[in-house]
Order: C-alpha cells, then structure tokens, then sequence
C-alpha cells in the first residue's frame, strides 16, 4: 500500500493529466453552467447573476491548486471549484478571514470519513495558498484531526449541538467574525441549518457563506426553509439554490450560497484583520 502523500501526489499528476487538461480543452468547444434559483421566488439575486454563467466544465487555478493539495472540491464528483473562482478569486490579495466546517476527518466510526487515503485540512491549505494575505480557521467533530499551522488554526466542533457551536464563535480567534463560511461537514438538512442558524450572524459584511453537498433528496426541504423561514428571517441577505453540472453527479454536487450585504469583503489597509494575521502567524 502507498504511503498516503505518495499516493495524493501520483492521484494528482493522474488529475491533470487525465482530467485539468483534457476539460481545459474541452471548455472551449463545450459550455454547460448551473441551474440557479434565488430565495425568495421571482427574486434574482446578485450571487445568481454572478454564478449563472460560469462554465462548470472549465477547470481554473483555484481547482488546481485546492486538488493538489487533496480536496475534493474539483476533482470527480464535485466541481464547486469553477463557482468558487468566481465567487472568491477576485478578492484573492484582500486580508479576508476564511472558514471551513469538516477537516475531512479519516476515521471510519465517524459520519463522512474520507477513508484511509483523505487528507484532513487539505482545503484550509488550498486557501492558504490562494489567498496569501487571508487567516484560515476550520473546526471539525473529530479532535485527532485538529491542528495549527502558519496562518491555520482550527477548532473542535459538533455542528449538530448548539451549545458546541456557540462555544466555536466564542473562541478569541473568531471574535470578529469571517468573510467566507464553507460548511462542509455532515450534509445532512439538520446538521447544516443547525450550524447555519448558529453561525450566519458571524459572516461579516459582504461575506459568503456557502453550504456544499446538498443531496437532491432534500431539496424540497431546502427550498421550503429557504422560502419561508430564511428568506423572511433574513431579509436584507441573498440566497441562492445552485445546481452544479457534473457527468459524474447528479445527486450530491449542489450548493446553498449566502450573501450578507455590506460593502465588498476588501479592507482598509490600517482594518484590525490585519494586526490579527500578524499575532497568529507562528
């Protein structure tokens, strides 16, 4: 058996040759973008005319460098990285404070394991490295897996507890809230609007919060809460329903994007962030 970063390394020349290159090709002549749908109905947000015109099929940096580092995000069932290029690479050299739910934990007793070749924390590595100038957070239900490096720091976190989630947003570190909320941890319709009602007042001005693997099964659900709860609860923020092309997934590569409004998530040079990035670097 390969050693698991033995094994990330050849899965990603495998990648590149056999997918980045080929669909970068193909993008020329093939053009596919998803099926978007804004809350509440007949309303058409910001987010929506932003994303409705990506090319799904089109593999960018941001899908590049987040497969390297062994996220899943644009690599086979999911391809959120072309949505999150255009959401986010435009705010690439601002001091943004990002923030992710699920590590990616390898333990097969817990919900959502990766198996023995995932790599926890790959895509807090993979913003690290896109964004030069950002703080990274992520927090996870598995304690193994928890760790601290240059501009990383993540926390423990059962998104299914409201007291665990209050806790998380008490942490010094997160005092002053995020720019960008990626939950990727249980995929399940409680566990997500569990840690969403916990946590979209921590989403600063202008700030994206995004709810990935949303499975086709619940979108009933989705729809109905985003109708008649969130969009009522919350209603100066844009919602936005993304069903993401993909010829390997029709069932889980979905998407729930939330937009706080405010000014762009860009900050003055003398904002408290970036004292914040000089206190938690190592």
């Amino acid at each position: 058996m390969l050693p698991p970063r033995a094994y990330q390394r050849i899965r990603f020349c495998w990648w590149t040759c056999f997918f980045y290159v080929p669909h970068l090709a193909a993008s020329f002549f093939v053009r596919r973008t998803p099926k978007v749908q804004s809350f509440p109905s007949g309303h058409t947000s910001e987010v929506e005319r932003q994303i409705r015109g990506v090319n799904v099929v089109a593999p960018t940096e941001v899908c590049r460098v987040v497969t390297y580092y062994g996220s899943d995000k644009g690599r086979g069932q999911h391809n959120y990285t072309t949505i999150y290029s255009a959401l986010f690479w435009p705010l690439r050299d601002q001091p943004l404070r990002i923030f992710e739910l699920g590590l990616g934990t390898i333990d097969p007793n817990l919900p959502s394991s990766m198996g023995r070749y995932g790599v926890p924390g790959a895509s807090l590595r993979g913003w690290r490295k896109l964004f030069p100038h950002a703080l990274v957070f992520g927090a996870d239900i598995d304690r193994d897996i928890l760790f601290e490096e240059d501009r990383i720091k993540t926390f423990y976190c059962d998104q299914r507890d409201p007291v665990a989630i209050r806790d998380l947003w008490s942490q010094p570190d997160l005092q002053s809230g995020v720019d960008i909320i990626i939950d990727d941890g249980l995929h399940t319709f409680e566990g997500s609007t569990a840690f969403l009602d916990g946590s979209l007042k921590y989403l600063r001005p202008g700030g994206v919060y995004v709810i990935e693997d949303i499975v086709r099964d619940q979108f009933e659900r989705w729809h109905q809460q985003l109708e008649t709860v969130y969009s009522k609860r919350f209603r100066d923020h844009e919602f936005a329903f993304a069903e993401v092309p993909n010829s390997s997934n029709d069932y889980d590569n979905n998407l729930l994007i939330i937009r706080r409004p405010g000014y762009p998530v860009a900050r003055m040079a003398n904002d408290s962030s970036r004292g914040d990035m000089r206190l938690s670097r190592k």
